[in-house]
């Protein structure tokens, strides 16, 4: 759904947050939770965490109307990189983050002083995830490349697990009954064990698939940055990891984010086990949705995910360039990149695990 805010009265007031003055932070931490629209990828936990593993600057830009009451925040990184060049990102490894407003002239501003920090630090795109949309033909909207996957789960109740499985289309739901049968363990923590297991077995993954691994460093800082709210399931054969998950979670909502499988979990199952426990353990953490992320349409994440009973919901993106400057290319399902992700999947994984993070670093 696209969303445009409506006028204000005056026109507001656009400035930086002070990221080194913990009332300003304060300040804009109790503005957005007041706001519905605010998700993981607003919190200054995010972003800090972003900033201080990539090295990518983290702005926080908000709109203050004549009284000095915030109207609007635009959180944005500074993304830079030799191979990929320079973006200004909302928000920086995620699928959302974009403007959040209480009127349009709030929106509008934020987007015109987003452009204006772009141009600061040589950015020839500005990419504003979801939030509000501008309304100028200076911007690309792009609705139909991605789509977002939410569904409630179950209520808790003493045979939530089996109502929770039930809950599953028929098809899915026998191929979780496979995996469960499979003997598999399955652990929750954030623990040195937790960490290093989850990054061997998503490392091996994303090579697999032909993509660079994000720096450790990352996930590090995520799990650090927002504590209770974010954790690791990972599904073991025997004492072998084989399917591990990072997920984050925000108002009741649980969003499986980082997650992969080894070879093996194909047979197993274990990746069909992953979400199935990680929808139960989040209810017991009193979670009530399930926030399956962002797939490419047409992609097999795509299917997949509807295969478990989510309906796709279109997710709007909004785009500027600089004058005469092609938009960067960073979709790993580019047919540009085709041959550099057929020789990406033969690397051995040590040195793709050596070169990944300096690549996917600056993807954003």
């Amino acid at each position: 759904m696209l969303h445009f805010a409506p006028p204000a009265l005056t026109a507001p007031k656009v400035r930086l947050v002070n990221l080194a003055d913990p009332q300003d932070i304060a300040r804009l931490s109790a503005w957005m939770d007041g706001r519905e629209d605010a998700t993981a990828f607003h919190r200054i936990a995010w972003g800090e965490a972003v900033a201080r593993a990539t090295g990518h600057d983290f702005l926080a830009l908000v709109a203050e109307d004549t009284t000095g009451d915030l109207t609007g925040y635009l959180p944005l990184h500074a993304v830079h990189s030799p191979l990929f060049g320079r973006a200004m990102v909302s928000a920086g490894f995620a699928v959302d983050g974009g403007i959040i407003a209480s009127d349009g002239a709030s929106a509008q501003a934020l987007s015109q002083a987003g452009w204006q920090l772009a141009e600061r630090y040589s950015a020839p795109t500005l990419e504003l995830r979801g939030g509000w949309l501008p309304e100028n033909p200076c911007w690309t909207i792009k609705s139909n490349a991605h789509a977002g996957f939410i569904a409630d789960l179950v209520p808790e109740s003493p045979d939530a697990d089996q109502k929770q499985l039930e809950w599953v289309p028929r098809k899915q739901r026998a191929e979780v009954r496979k995996g469960l049968a499979n003997g598999l363990v399955v652990r929750t923590g954030t623990s040195a064990l937790d960490r290093q297991q989850h990054y061997a077995v998503y490392a091996t993954s994303v090579r697999n698939l032909g993509t660079p691994v994000f720096p450790r460093a990352l996930f590090e800082a995520v799990l650090d940055g927002l504590g209770d709210d974010a954790d690791i399931l990972t599904v073991l054969h025997g004492d072998v990891p084989v399917a591990s998950v990072l997920n984050l979670y925000h108002r009741g909502t649980v969003m499986p984010f980082w997650g992969g499988g080894v070879w093996a979990a194909r047979g197993l199952r274990a990746n069909d086990v992953m979400y199935y426990a990680l929808m139960n353990h989040a209810r017991r953490r009193g979670c009530v949705r399930f926030d399956f992320g962002r797939s490419k349409v047409g992609s097999g994440a795509f299917s997949f995910k509807k295969n478990w009973g989510f309906e796709p919901a279109p997710l709007s993106y909004a785009i500027r360039n600089a004058d005469g400057q092609p938009p960067r290319d960073v979709n790993p399902l580019s047919p540009k990149y085709r041959l550099q992700i057929a020789l990406w999947q033969r690397l051995p994984l040590p040195i793709a695990n050596r070169l990944g993070p300096l690549i996917a670093n600056g993807l954003g």
